[in-house]
């Protein structure tokens, strides 16, 4: 009698085959990274070649190029309009960044707010106490931000191969689904893959463009209120409160982190009513705006997505933060068809009453 029989076998073989996936995904998640960015900048842009392949009657290559050209031409002329203020008032902050450090490093920047709105001398030295007992942990905090920026930055080879690409993802994406459902033989399992290929190239495509409205509705935003309010550098942080909202729930956190501390640091006298802005935009945003751009293609409870962006935060710092809303999206369509599958066969097989 053989020590191993066959369901053992087919258990370790499993766990092997789990293991040795795993371990592929950790030790190649670079590449596997860009793969990903590159595709959802692929769904990002599907919509506009399909609609130019209709429009020039051509062919999808020529599509993708006049598309690809047609952005270049956009970036280029955003940048024209607004790049130069933003570049000019982002060297001025990062110039001013070093006596900014040095007022909180010493504490001073707790007399010079306190002067400025009227505070007593006990609560100057009170608030410069708190932040002299702190600087250690915001600094440590800082540094390690800092350091995550920096491998960002090391990695812009990296980013630059996403454009290219995604031109592959474009010209071949049906062919590479076809090619997926031709491995199966059994025609149930290719329907039910075709159908969950279907629900997740909607989902991803709809993602993916509500992520991009909502940065350029909250970048918008940021940049008139803040410059109405003449807040210092508002077309800085403008811009970079546009950018954080790709990050899901963290980004727009670390934005009004970044915009309060700003304000504060460079003695901005209305604080309270930029905060005021910043809560009220916030619910705005997260309770009218975004369910009105998101729609219902990327069903997800709030508590469900708050778990997962904090559990993927955890898991792969921001890069899980970022998919951890489209991945906890894309199982709950793996369930809901493999259970739609099973009622079906359930009640193919149930006998027929009277039978």
């Amino acid at each position: 009698m053989s020590l191993l029989d066959r369901t053992t076998l087919r258990i370790l073989f499993t766990i092997l085959a789990t293991s040795a996936l795993l371990a592929f995904v950790w030790l190649a998640r670079k590449p596997l990274l860009v793969f990903l960015f590159a595709m959802l900048f692929a769904y990002l842009l599907e919509p506009l070649v399909a609609r130019l392949q209709r429009w020039l009657h051509s062919s999808r290559g020529t599509a993708i190029a006049v598309t690809y050209v047609t952005m270049l031409a956009a970036l280029f002329t955003v940048g024209l309009l607004v790049g130069p203020r933003v570049a000019e008032q982002g060297q001025r902050l990062y110039e001013s960044s070093p006596e900014l450090y040095n007022k909180v490093a010493s504490g001073s920047i707790a007399f010079q707010v306190g002067r400025a709105r009227g505070w007593s001398q006990p609560t100057q030295a009170a608030l410069q106490k708190f932040i002299v007992g702190h600087r250690d942990e915001v600094f440590r905090a800082v540094s390690a931000q800092g350091a995550k920026v920096t491998e960002i930055a090391g990695n812009a080879l990296w980013l630059v191969l996403i454009p290219i690409l995604a031109v592959f993802f474009l010209q071949g994406k049906s062919r590479f689904a076809q090619g997926l459902e031709s491995l199966l033989d059994d025609p149930h399992s290719r329907r039910l893959l075709g159908e969950i290929m279907g629900d997740l190239d909607e989902m991803l495509s709809h993602f993916v463009r509500a992520q991009v409205y909502l940065a350029a509705i909250s970048a918008t935003v940021y940049l008139v209120t803040l410059t109405l309010m003449r807040v210092p550098y508002s077309w800085a942080l403008g811009a970079l409160g546009g950018l954080l909202e790709f990050i899901p729930f963290v980004g727009p956190v670390v934005a009004a982190v970044v915009i309060l501390a700003v304000s504060f640091g460079l003695n901005y006298g209305h604080l309270g009513m930029v905060l005021l802005f910043l809560l009220l935009w916030r619910g705005l945003q997260d309770y009218v705006v975004s369910p009105r751009v998101l729609g219902g293609r990327v069903e997800v409870h709030p508590l469900a997505a708050i778990f997962g962006v904090l559990a993927g935060g955890e898991i792969a710092g921001v890069v899980g933060i970022y998919f951890a809303v489209p991945v906890m999206a894309a199982a709950r369509i793996f369930w809901i068809r493999w259970r739609q599958r099973n009622r079906v066969e359930d009640s193919t097989d149930a006998p027929i009453q009277g039978s």
